[in-house]
Formats: C-alpha cells, structure tokens, sequence
C-alpha cells in the first residue's frame, strides 16, 4: 500500500478517506435484514429462468498477484447453461486470444458473474469458482451454427442473488431517447492503433484481423 505522505500516491489531494468499516457503516448506514437474507447458495427456478434470457454477462475474474480483470461475454438468450443447482457452464468463444480470465483462474479460481437482460433492471449476481474444462459432451451442446467451442467455464455457484435496479434506473440504460451520442467516439481499430502505438491504417489494422480469424464470431 502506498504511503499517504508519498507525494507518488494518487490520493495525496483527498482529505477524507474512508479507511474503516466503521466509518463506512456511519456513512451509509447498515442493510435491512431481507437485503442481507436474499442471497442464495444456488440456483433456484427464479435464477434459472433470468439466466435463461439473458444474452451477455460480465465475469470478474482476479489473479494471484491482485491484478483484476472484467471481461464481457455474449450469445444468444440462454447461451449460459444452468447443469444443475450448483452450477452453470459458459461457452467461450473465438476472441483476440488474450483469455486474461482463463490466466487469472489458473492462479485464482474465484469468480464473478453480473447477468443482464435488455430492458430488465434487475441483474442476477452470482459469485463461486471456475474451472476451464474441455469435455466433448458439454462442448458439443454449446455450439453455434455448427461452430463448437474449444473451451468453456465451469462454475461452481456459491452465492447468488438479485440485484436492485436503481443503477439502470438512475442510467436510463433501457432507454434510447437518454443515450448520449457516441457517433465521435474512437473505434477499436483506432484505439489499438494509438495505444499499441502501430504504423499501420485502420483499413490495414481490419484486414490482418480478419486474416488471423480476429473478426470470426463462431
């Protein structure tokens, strides 16, 4: 931990920090009994069908030297495989090969998961721990137009519950009228040329991405 008269550390400027447990309770206050008593040590028929329309989730994932890492995933509804009450399978498929999370597993098995509906403003949190399996059987069932996957996670499930929706709420996530124009927002060929700092186009970046299968969905 840096030191708070380190002029490096970054939080030098801020001249109350919260640093206790205690000062936080006195700050927000404390949770009433049913938010404590919601979370669940399975997947129940309520988890289940949620996991069952929901098309893209975030799993967080964090390795054995602290280094943490929020990786987004998407399919179809259901692409998320509930094997019974105590866990759930998901299929990875073909990225940029860079599978920080698959890394950060090896070394840490912990995880966790925030499954999102398009227009629900509940989400579903689940936390437990993972294991990268490669069985025939599971693979098989989880392929897409005829595509199977190499790889997908197991994950034990050791908490779950649902999540109120005031943050969606407060975002006006759902809504298209409140979205804010991202028309001149960089695209991912150009942020990897500026940050990769390569001497390339973004028409030469698009190609070379196509010819390693970059681009390839299934």
């Amino acid at each position: 931990m840096a030191d708070p008269a380190d002029p490096a550390d970054p939080f030098t400027e801020f001249e109350s920090v919260v640093t206790s447990e205690a000062e936080l309770a006195e700050v927000i206050g404390t949770p009433p009994p049913a938010v404590v008593n919601k979370v669940i040590d399975c997947l129940d028929e309520l988890c289940c069908a949620f996991i069952a329309r929901a098309p893209f989730c975030l799993i967080a994932t964090s390795g054995a030297d602290g280094h943490i890492d929020v990786s987004p995933k998407g399919d179809p509804a259901g692409f998320v495989q509930v094997l019974d009450p105590g866990r759930l399978a998901i299929p990875d498929r073909p990225g940029n090969r860079r599978i920080d999370t698959f890394h950060n597993l090896l070394r840490n098995p912990q995880i966790g998961i925030l499954f999102l509906i398009p227009g629900k403003n509940e989400t579903l949190r689940i936390r437990g721990e993972a294991r990268i399996v490669r069985d025939a059987a599971l693979l098989q069932g989880m392929a897409v137009n005829g595509r199977v996957p190499a790889l997908a996670l197991v994950v034990h499930v050791r908490e779950a519950f649902f999540h109120c929706p005031k943050c969606m709420i407060r975002g006006h996530l759902w809504d298209p009228a409140a979205w804010p124009d991202s028309s001149d927002l960089v695209d991912i060929g150009r942020a990897m040329i500026r940050h990769a700092r390569l001497d390339t186009t973004p028409e030469a970046q698009f190609a070379e991405a196509e010819r390693q299968g970059l681009t390839r969905l299934y």
